[in-house]
Order: C-alpha cells, then sequence, then structure tokens
C-alpha cells in the first residue's frame, strides 16, 4: 500500500495531521475515514489499513486536537462540536480526493461518540457508519467525590490536566500479532481535561437519548462484553434504540480494543465484510 501525510486546518483553528493509506493499481472501492480514541493517535491504526487495502479501499486516519501529530493541549477538546466538526472535514478531505467513491466513517471509543454524534448533527454524506466500543458511558462510576470535582473544574478550569488512569493490560488481550502496544509510543498519552471529560459524557447521553429514528446511514456497532472502560450496555441499549438500520456485533470475552484483541484480524475481517455488504 501507498502511504502520505497531510495537515488541514481543525475547526478551532489547530492543525490536524492526518495519515492517508491507499491500495496500490487497485480501482478504488471506498474510503473509510477513522477517528481513534482518547490519548492514542492514528498510527495505530495500520495494521487495520493494511487489511483495508488489500480489499482495494483507501484509508484516512486523523489524529484528533490535542492528540498524536495534531495541535492543541494534550486530551483536551475545545467543545465536542469542534471535534464533530473536525471529523466532517476528514470526510471533505476524502470525498475531495476520491469524487464519487463511497466514503465510510468509522470510530473508536471516544473517537464512537464523535463519529456517532457527527451522523446525528451534521447528517454528512457517508455511506455507513462504524463504531466500536463507544465511550457513551463509562464501564465503572467515577468516585462521587471526584465527579463533583471534575465538574466544578470543568467551570473554573476547563484545559486542567488530570490523569485517565488508563492501563495497558485493559485495552486488550495478547495473542494479535499486530497489535500495537502503547507502551513505549511517545504519540500516546494519559492526560485529558475537565471539559473533555464533560463534553464526551454529555454527548453520548444526547447520543443515546436521540439516536432511535435519526441516524439516516447503516451502522455496524462493534462491543466486547468485558470491556473494562466504556460500557457494553450502553452499546446494547444503543442498537435496540435503533433497530434494523443497526448490525450489532457483540464479541464475547472482548476487550476494549477489538481491533487488537485476541481475535482482532477477524474483527477486522468483519468490518471489512459489512462495508462490502454496504456498496
Amino acid at each position: 500500500m501507498r502511504f502520505s501525510e497531510r495537515r488541514i486546518v481543525g475547526s478551532s483553528g489547530e492543525q490536524l495531521y492526518i495519515r492517508h493509506w491507499e491500495p496500490e493499481q487497485q480501482e478504488l472501492q471506498a474510503v473509510v475515514c477513522i477517528i481513534h480514541g482518547m490519548g492514542e493517535h492514528s498510527g495505530r491504526y495500520m495494521h487495520v489499513a493494511e487489511l483495508i487495502t488489500e480489499q482495494g479501499m483507501a484509508v484516512m486516519a486523523m489524529d484528533q486536537q490535542g492528540h498524536g501529530r495534531s495541535g492543541g493541549k494534550r486530551g483536551h477538546m475545545q467543545s465536542l462540536e469542534s471535534a464533530i466538526e473536525d471529523a466532517a472535514k476528514l470526510i471533505d478531505e476524502a470525498a475531495g480526493q476520491y469524487a464519487g467513491v463511497p466514503v465510510f466513517l468509522y470510530g473508536h471509543s471516544m473517537g464512537g461518540n464523535v463519529v456517532l454524534n457527527c451522523a446525528l448533527r451534521l447528517k454528512p454524506r457517508i455511506k455507513g457508519l462504524i463504531v466500536s466500543s463507544p465511550w457513551l458511558r463509562l464501564a465503572f462510576a467515577p468516585p462521587a467525590v471526584k465527579e463533583w470535582l471534575g465538574r466544578a473544574a470543568s467551570t473554573l478550569a476547563p484545559r486542567l490536566h488530570q490523569q485517565t488512569g488508563l492501563k495497558s493490560g485493559d485495552l486488550f488481550r495478547p495473542g494479535y500479532a499486530k497489535a500495537p502496544s502503547i507502551e513505549g509510543d511517545a504519540l500516546n498519552h494519559t492526560h485529558i481535561t475537565p471539559r473533555t471529560y464533560f463534553s464526551v459524557r454529555v454527548g453520548g447521553e444526547w447520543a443515546l437519548m436521540h439516536a432511535g429514528g435519526n441516524l439516516n446511514v447503516p451502522m455496524l456497532l462493534l462491543h466486547g462484553t468485558d470491556d473494562r472502560i466504556t460500557s457494553y450496555a450502553a452499546s446494547k441499549s444503543l442498537a435496540e434504540s435503533i433497530g434494523s438500520g443497526c448490525t450489532w456485533r457483540s464479541w464475547e470475552g472482548g476487550f476494549h480494543e477489538l481491533h487488537n484483541d485476541l481475535e482482532g484480524e477477524a474483527i477486522i475481517l468483519e468490518i471489512i465484510e459489512w462495508i462490502k455488504g454496504q456498496l
């Protein structure tokens, strides 16, 4: 596959970094736009791109604001609306590069929240939506005192750095050789600000409340039953509210990063087959 990189100006004025993979000398069937999760970056999806490009599809993956090689304070989101608009800019970038080629939007974890809200609120011209382990609700309840202090800080010090407490062992089960570790990767971080936390939390509840009857594209929704980070139950509830417009895939024993999990390759191939089914 061929690789290139570029930068675009984000909705809040910062530079956003985009990785671009495309197949060698094949007629392009689709382009997949990827929005990563909290604390990571688009480079961790290279193995996903490898399998997708083998099927004659291109991939464009963006480092979100405050992540990877993009601008902004680490772990800080100006607003959920700005992140949604950035996702729409990535779609526009793909559509401009590949006129007439179907575009799919794929988001994981916090990125799953962003792409779902993008599809619901902005209704971009996409062929389908792929949402993996979305951060709609957390799989655990933060301590009440910490929640109260965070809410106060979101008003008084919205850019204050806090630790996410993320443990690498909670991301995926070992066994898939191509799964990228977060250890030793300088582009990963464990920071989050109060504004980011509460923006994503409110956006998750909004999406759960409004998705039923308002999603105008088919969606593939995947979540592992043993996810320790984001709520499996919230995803199941989302799937039920959308009904026939959602293909719901529950992975027994799956951890948070399904595309890196023990059955990661099988999961990526299932995503590819679903995309093919929409073409």
